[in-house]
């Protein structure tokens, strides 16, 4: 079992900066998969970028590539999302989560089997 803790939320203004980190319990946590998504209110839970665990692959929603940036330290079990000139339509919770499962799918919730509780991120106008 895998626990997965998200920080790194907050409340900004267009066009500023926040890092999310995600730290995972499990030292198997640096072979596996991670994805970060978000949930707007009234919306589906939505694939934002993900990260294999050789950190070499990565890969994005269109919307985001260029202004976000997903990473990992191996050595600390976590990570992170870090996400510039954010834009109103970012406002969400966001998630981590993580599978040692192959995937060709990896924008799918269904491809992960493990889950944050999520931190929310809202950037006005």
């Amino acid at each position: 079992q895998v626990q997965l803790v998200e920080s790194g939320g907050g409340a900004v203004q267009a066009g500023d900066s926040l890092r999310l980190s995600c730290a995972a319990s499990a030292r198997t946590f640096g072979n596996m998969r991670a994805g970060w998504f978000r949930q707007a209110p009234g919306k589906e839970r939505e694939f934002v970028a993900a990260i294999w665990g050789n950190a070499d692959a990565t890969y994005y929603k269109s919307s985001v590539r260029g202004r976000f940036t997903i990473s990992r330290d191996s050595a600390k079990n976590t990570v992170y999302l870090q996400m510039n000139t954010l834009k109103p339509e970012d406002t969400a919770v966001y998630y981590c989560a993580a599978s040692s499962r192959f995937t060709s799918v990896p924008a799918a919730p269904s491809e992960y089997d493990y889950w944050g509780q999520g931190t929310q991120v809202t950037v006005s106008s």
